[in-house]
């Protein structure tokens, strides 16, 4: 339908009781009929950085903490995205954290099988226009590709960047932690500025969820962070099939 409804939620659950302490920002599917999730930690307001997987229910059956080498260099601006490729779990980190390189941040990996974090991999991201800052909102599997939605924090005319990126799924291997990353290749798949427009109102700020379907095509929703100091619109928009620009 046009708008789409939602037509079903699921509780995310600990212990049988709504799940607190929790800023859910990525979901991906697990292959078991539940879901890996990635929370956005604030420790300084007790809300821990996180990888979690629910069952079909919502029930959570792990919660996985970041490693402490990678929370020494922590930021508030922290997990926006995760998901499944080939065989390991990876966590798109928003904003540069303290210890990485200007105009890059990471992706942590996580090995389900072994029960660990693998290392991760530096994404670069392309400079921040003037006034605002640039980031990463999601990473999504797709085949032989991995999606990435990179995004300014600017709204109307002064937005510049909110775009969907690609890197090669080959490409993403994981760098022990403490040791150098080279930035992984990427190139942009889709202007989303335009397709923002088409509804007739202002461009919005976060451009936060991307998933491609079965057959290929690709699906946009903004967060409208509850109309708080937002005008409130949730835009969801398919795309079809992309190809490179």
């Amino acid at each position: 339908t046009q708008p789409a409804r939602i037509l079903s939620a699921l509780d995310v659950t600990r212990d049988g009781a709504p799940a607190a302490g929790l800023d859910l920002e990525g979901i991906a599917p697990d292959g078991a009929g539940g879901f890996w999730l990635a929370s956005e930690g604030r420790t300084d307001k007790d809300v821990p950085h996180a990888l979690l997987r629910v069952d079909a229910t919502g029930a959570i059956v792990e919660e996985i903490a970041f490693p402490e080498t990678v929370l020494a260099g922590e930021t508030r601006y922290g997990a926006e995205g995760v998901a499944q490729v080939g065989d390991l779990i990876w966590v798109a980190i928003q904003r540069e954290w303290k210890d990485d390189p200007a105009g890059t941040v990471k992706l942590l990996a996580y090995d389900p099988a072994k029960g660990d974090w693998a290392g991760y991999a530096r994404y670069p991201l392309d400079p921040a226009p003037e006034g605002g800052w640039v980031g990463l909102s999601e990473i999504a599997a797709s085949g032989d590709d991995v999606l990435f939605i990179e995004r300014d924090n600017l709204i109307g005319e002064a937005a510049r960047i909110k775009r969907i990126t690609r890197v090669p799924a080959a490409a993403l291997v994981p760098t022990p932690f403490g040791a150098a990353a080279t930035p992984l290749p990427k190139e942009t798949l889709r202007d989303l500025i335009p397709d923002l427009r088409a509804a007739g109102g202002y461009v919005v700020d976060k451009v936060e969820g991307l998933t491609v379907d079965a057959t290929g095509a690709v699906f946009v929703v903004t967060d409208n962070d509850g109309v708080d100091d937002s005008s409130g619109e949730t835009l969801f928009l398919p795309l079809g099939k992309l190809n490179a620009m």
